[in-house]
């Protein structure tokens, strides 16, 4: 057998291997979704962001049929039908956790509610102790106005998953990491679905990661103004994420084509499979920006995602 035999040989194992490992991936979704402040989804862990006393209806959609029940601790939940709830969010900010069970009592929803700081609690850009900065002049569409709250990140909620597989610190702005708690930060609950749905299609393709990279998640103004960011970042309102595949958690990026070396042509590989993913319409409501960026002294290369609400493509 020549070596080019043995050699492709080798690599149909390791490409099987891979994918073997990753059939193994569980995307932690229930046979039904919810659907909350406007925004659906099946997956076992979900969290949504409100202010204090704010009010919100809560549907369970899908899923067998049957009396579905909400289990609410704090704050007020109150049943309108056999799927539907009104809830309303504690007055005081902190992490709350719905549980909402299907008729059969599996794979039920948790629902992280995180009742947020109210942003007119900013004073001069500061927060407790925690410096924002100031929000550029509002445009015109709602994408950019001013965050209505923030987030609250203590040690003890900072491990929270807001979703199946991505954690809070993971998104928490790298302006000061050694700074004491706490620190605030704004998330964009589409945002969450759509790293979920990168995730499962980059272990579809072979790699085993339980995570991606967030390389960057929210900035605050203060923070995106220092590295000469854009002035409307979308980062600043907690709706993109810099992200690259990171098996090892090295802080490098996985050699995606697998042409032996880590470069810009491994993020242009995750942007095209992205941009094939969403291609198809069905996920219009998590629609915006994309692009992709070399590798520096600072970092590996990596994509930008957003749900800007419009789409927008480029090369960094």
């Amino acid at each position: 057998m020549t070596c080019r035999v043995l050699c492709v040989a080798a690599l149909g194992l390791l490409i099987a291997s891979r994918r073997a490992d990753a059939e193994k991936f569980d995307p932690k979704t229930a046979d039904f979704a919810v659907s909350l402040n406007g925004v659906t989804s099946a997956y076992r862990e979900t969290s949504v962001f409100m202010l204090p006393g704010a009010a919100t209806t809560i549907e369970a959609r899908g899923g067998p049929p049957g009396i579905y029940s909400l289990t609410a601790k704090d704050g007020m939940a109150v049943q309108r039908n056999a799927r539907t709830w009104r809830f309303t969010a504690p007055e005081r900010p902190g992490l709350y956790t719905l549980k909402v069970d299907p008729p059969a009592k599996k794979h039920a929803i948790d629902v992280h509610v995180f009742v947020m700081v109210p942003a007119t609690h900013v004073t001069h850009g500061w927060l407790n102790g925690y410096l924002i900065g100031d929000y550029p002049p509002s445009k015109t569409q709602s994408a950019y106005a001013p965050p209505r709250g923030f987030v609250e990140v203590t040690k003890e909620n900072e491990g929270t998953r807001v979703s199946p597989h991505f954690k809070l610190k993971q998104f928490v702005c790298r302006q000061d990491t050694n700074a004491p708690f706490p620190k605030y930060v704004v998330l964009e609950e589409r945002l969450l679905l759509k790293l979920e749905l990168i995730l499962e299609r980059v272990n579809q393709l072979g790699f085993a990661v339980d995570t991606l990279h967030v390389m960057s998640g929210y900035r605050t103004p203060s923070y995106n103004h220092a590295i000469g960011d854009v002035r409307f970042s979308m980062h600043q309102w907690g709706s993109a994420s810099d992200i690259y595949v990171d098996p090892h958690d090295k802080d490098r990026m996985e050699d995606l084509n697998r042409d032996g070396r880590i470069d810009v042509a491994d993020a242009k590989f995750l942007y095209d499979r992205i941009e094939e993913l969403f291609a198809d319409g069905r996920y219009r409501d998590l629609e915006g920006g994309m692009g992709f960026y070399p590798a520096t002294a600072a970092h590996p290369p990596f994509v930008h995602v957003d749900v800007r609400g419009t789409k927008a493509r480029w090369k960094g």
